[in-house]
């Protein structure tokens, strides 16, 4: 009895091993093969050594429950497992999103690439700052209670501050077109330098006509008592020609608003920064030739009625000012302009690419532009009416809005069109210019397609190529 048993636990050994090192067995060409296969020898030679009460099915039906549970009671001892115990279930947290909206994250982006802060105040020192104004927190039993949700409240904004610009320095540039004053403007809405070119030249001529000067009201007011003369020439505030032997400091009372009807309007113009035209000399748009013939315009002679018949007209030098925003890119910014840009490549117009880009056809706005002119006495009700040179209606209505006095709309014709109107085909302008461009012009298929969107979607008062 005894040796027919161990005769049969022979056989079963010997065919263990015979399956455990016999080759694997043909299979039909479309059978599926198992895909716990290779583990099969493994796991019936872990079942044998461990002992016969284990089998294969143990491990993979997991027969002890606490095996796969650490937590549980007897997890590394079977033995001390006393069934499955009831847990109470955690409530799921519910997952708020605090993501802002699509919008709100690009006027964020847009705001950051333009240099935009909500609480910029750049004339005033960091101490004289007033407070933030904070969410008070009840510190007595007389307050009344707030919820756990008016206690995590943002604090509240201060009210929006008033415009206010102020010129830190002038100083005068010699240029193609003649002398120009270069005004560089500060403000507490953005952290740009933004500045004005004014071509006054009559500031320094001794036999001046009687034109008012074009001068800076914030850069020539006393900032503060401890100034020194040195302090007022060094940021520009003097009179006359400034030389080794003429430093004259200018003093608030020596420029009042005059006006007079016998000397025209000064000639004006609100430019907006554009790196790719003014200084590499893009073709895609004319903004370079645009800034060098609002000064070159500006700096022409103006000629007076003569008060006799038979006497000559009397000229005086050219007048004016170009308020130099820095909003490149119709307000986007140059790295949005670049890629809207390569929309453009792709058959997209200019005011097509902004909008796919998330923006408005135009972002610009006028108000700083404004509160430079009233500086320096343009524009205003008490002082001299200016005449706009552009063909932008909006820009019109913008400064009209800020309260600016806007006597004449002079048009901006790009070069390349009045010399088509003049039938001057052949030939080309070599005049020294302001910038890249100089005075030459700028044509091109991408500009005949900027100029054609400026007119049709922008409503530029322009007339088309074809039509002159």
């Amino acid at each position: 009895m005894d040796l027919h048993k161990g005769i049969e636990e022979g056989i079963s050994d010997l065919a263990l091993l015979d399956m455990l090192t016999a080759p694997d067995l043909p299979t039909p060409k479309r059978a599926m093969r198992r895909r716990d296969s290779d583990l099969d020898p493994l796991l019936l030679a872990a079942a044998a050594a461990y002992g016969p009460h284990v089998t294969r099915n143990h491990y993979a039906h997991d027969f002890f429950p606490a095996l796969s549970d650490p937590r549980s009671e007897g997890a590394y001892d079977w033995t001390r497992w006393r069934g499955e115990t009831k847990q109470e279930r955690k409530p799921r947290l519910k997952y708020v999103s605090r993501q802002a909206p699509r919008s709100q994250k690009l006027k964020e982006e847009r705001e950051k690439e333009n240099g935009q802060t909500k609480d910029a105040d750049v004339l005033r020192r960091s101490d004289n700052l007033p407070p933030k104004v904070l969410v008070a927190t009840p510190s007595s039993s007389a307050a009344p209670l707030r919820s756990s949700t008016d206690a995590a409240a943002s604090p509240v904004p201060a009210p929006p501050q008033d415009l206010e610009v102020k010129c830190m320095a002038r100083t005068r540039v010699p240029t193609p077109h003649g002398p120009v004053f270069l005004h560089i403007y500060h403000n507490n809405r953005d952290n740009k330098e933004h500045l004005a070119i004014v071509v006054d030249p009559a500031q320094y001529l001794d036999d001046s006509p009687g034109a008012p000067a074009i001068r800076s009201h914030s850069l020539d007011a006393v900032w503060s008592e401890a100034e020194t003369e040195m302090d007022r020439i060094t940021r520009g505030a003097y009179v006359g020609r400034l030389s080794p032997s003429s430093q004259i400091p200018s003093t608030p009372s020596e420029y009042p608003d005059t006006t007079t009807d016998a000397i025209p309007s000064p000639l004006v113009r609100i430019h907006s920064e554009c790196f790719t035209g003014e200084t590499i000399g893009s073709m895609r748009c004319d903004c370079g030739e645009q800034l060098d013939e609002a000064i070159r315009q500006i700096s022409q002679p103006i000629m007076l009625p003569s008060s006799a018949p038979s006497s000559e007209p009397v000229s005086i030098p050219g007048r004016g000012a170009v308020v130099y925003l820095r909003q490149e890119g119709r307000g986007i910014g140059l790295l949005s302009k670049i890629r809207a840009y390569n929309l453009q490549d792709l058959g997209h117009d200019t005011v097509t690419a902004n909008l796919m880009l998330g923006h408005k056809a135009d972002e610009r706005g006028y108000e700083i532009a404004a509160a430079i002119l009233r500086d320096l006495g343009l524009g205003t009700e008490a002082g001299e009416g200016v005449r706009l040179l552009t063909n932008n209606p909006d820009k019109v209505q913008a400064l009209e809005g800020e309260g600016m006095r806007i006597v004449e709309r002079v048009p901006m014709v790009p070069r390349s069109w009045r010399r088509r109107q003049h039938a001057h085909a052949q030939g080309k302008e070599e005049a020294a210019g302001l910038t890249m461009i100089g005075g030459g012009e700028v044509y091109g298929e991408d500009l005949d397609k900027y100029l054609r969107t400026k007119v049709l979607k922008m409503g530029h008062m322009l007339p088309l190529a074809e039509d002159l």
